[in-house]
Formats: C-alpha cells, structure tokens, sequence
C-alpha cells in the first residue's frame, strides 16, 4: 500500500495535515480475502509499536521514535532502520510502512520539518521532557540497531553476494562466444569436447556457489534479495543441465532450452546488480 497524493500541496502546512490524515487511515483494520479483520483490543497491544505511536499522536517524531532535537543523520538512521524491521520482505506490516513513510515526507525534508516545528511550538501543548528523553533513548537505539543492521548487509554482500556475482559471471558471459565455437560443427570431436570442458568448468563454480551461499544466512532486510539471487543461480544450474543433455544425445531441444536458461538467468543477475547499487552503503 502507498501514500498517493491526488494533487501536490499548496504549502507545508497541508503536507502536515495529509501526514496526520494518513496516520489515522493507516490504523484502519485491513480487509484481507474479502471478510473483516476485528479491531484489536482496548490498548492496542497486538498493533505494531509504530502504529501504536502513530495513534497515541500525530507527531512524526513519535512515530519515528526519534527526539525533536534529533539531527538529520539521527532521523534517517531510525527510518531506516524502523522500514527494514517492518518491511513486508521481512514478515512486517504494510500498514506501519505507511506510517513511517508519511513521518519520514514531513521529517526527511528540512523545510517540511520547519514548518512542523513552528507549528509543534505555538500549540499549547508542548512535547514534555519526559517524552522527549524517552524519544532521544529511542532514536539511539533505533541508531544502533541500524547499524548492526547495516554491518550484517554488508558482511552477507561481500562474503556471499559479490563471489557468487563473480562466480555467475564466468559461467553466463562466456556461453555465447562457447556455443558460437561449437555451432561451426556440433560433431566435431575437438569442438565438442572443448564445449564439454566449459560445461565441466562450469559446474565446478556451481558447486562453489552452493557452498557460499549455504555458509552465511542473509540478514532479516536482505531475504527477498537473498532469494532471487538462489532462483538466479538455480537457473543457471538447471540450464547447464540441460547443456550437457544435450552433448549426449544432440538433442537440439536441450540446446533450446539451456540456452534460453542462460538468457533469463543473465536477466536476472543484472536486476540483482542493480538493485545492490540502490543500496545505500
């Protein structure tokens, strides 16, 4: 679910107000397969922390957990690390990312957070000094969480990712220019075992593929990137498979089949590498 604003703001003051406007729509009880989700009890105890914040107040800084007085880094390490935690890739809750983003539009944005202030400021209700202490240790935690969290990403991303990358590479980049060689003459013994040597070399990197992989798990915020990269090289996998059924039997349909593998899985490697450099660290 996304935030989707039908006409852009006139001023900071009506972003504020489609902020809180969104708070309390994203504390809704959802729909899910067509019957009613109840409520949850007096107290909102089942209800995530952000969404409990959101509803106890408007206030962004509540939602994000951070203080009035929090620096910019402060804020978008606690968003950050809040959208990893509740990102619905990692079992989290769509309704609570909408929360957070709403709270980072106000936030993330130092005009918008002006404005805010000065709006937070000539209310009679200022924030009390017990709440901003209990959002300054939050946004500390929330900091530190968020770099353990990045720690493990990284560690995962250059222990398994950027070998098994390699390791892709050399099976995927090279097939054109090997089945180009083979296809002057498919009987030719030379060819052909030179082919079958390229295959050999090939599930030899596989199997070190497998190994890495299996030897670190993929932190909580990188498991659908960890998937598609098992479903990328299962692919090439099945696809050399298919390549050496093919040199058995010359059974053009293996050929087909490996060769139209390897193009998808070639697809596959560079949405993965594009969505590593999106990655901020």
């Amino acid at each position: 679910m996304f935030l989707v604003l039908l006409s852009p703001p006139s001023s900071s003051s009506d972003l504020i107000r489609s902020f809180q406007a969104a708070s309390a729509t994203c504390l809704q009880p959802p729909l899910r397969r067509g019957f009613f989700v109840a409520p949850p009890p007096p107290g909102l105890g089942d209800w995530p922390p952000a969404l409990r914040r959101a509803l106890a107040s408007p206030d962004p800084y509540q939602v994000l957990g951070v203080a009035p007085t929090a620096s910019g880094a402060e804020i978008k390490a606690a968003y950050r690390a809040l959208v990893k935690q509740h990102h619905p890739d990692a079992g989290g809750d769509e309704h609570t990312i909408l929360a957070l983003n709403a709270a980072w539009e106000v936030l993330g944005d130092a005009q918008r957070r002006a404005q805010h202030d000065r709006a937070d400021a000539s209310a009679p209700h200022g924030p009390s000094a017990s709440s901003a202490a209990a959002a300054s240790r939050a946004a500390r935690q929330a900091s530190a969480a968020a770099a353990r969290g990045d720690g493990q990403l990284l560690a995962w991303l250059q222990q398994v990712y950027a070998p098994i990358d390699r390791l892709l590479a050399q099976v995927i980049n090279p097939f054109p220019a090997q089945l180009k060689a083979l296809s002057a003459d498919p009987y030719d013994d030379a060819l052909m075992e030179t082919f079958c040597s390229f295959l050999e070399q090939s599930q030899t990197r596989l199997e070190k593929v497998q190994r890495l992989y299996g030897a670190l798990a993929a932190p909580p915020s990188a498991q659908g990137f960890s998937l598609s990269l098992y479903h990328c090289f299962s692919q090439v996998q099945d696809a050399v498979t298919e390549l050496e059924r093919y040199t058995l039997g010359y059974v053009d349909s293996y050929l087909r089949d490996g060769r139209e593998m390897l193009r998808e899985a070639k697809r596959r490697r560079s949405r993965l590498q594009e969505e590593r450099r999106r990655l901020d660290l």
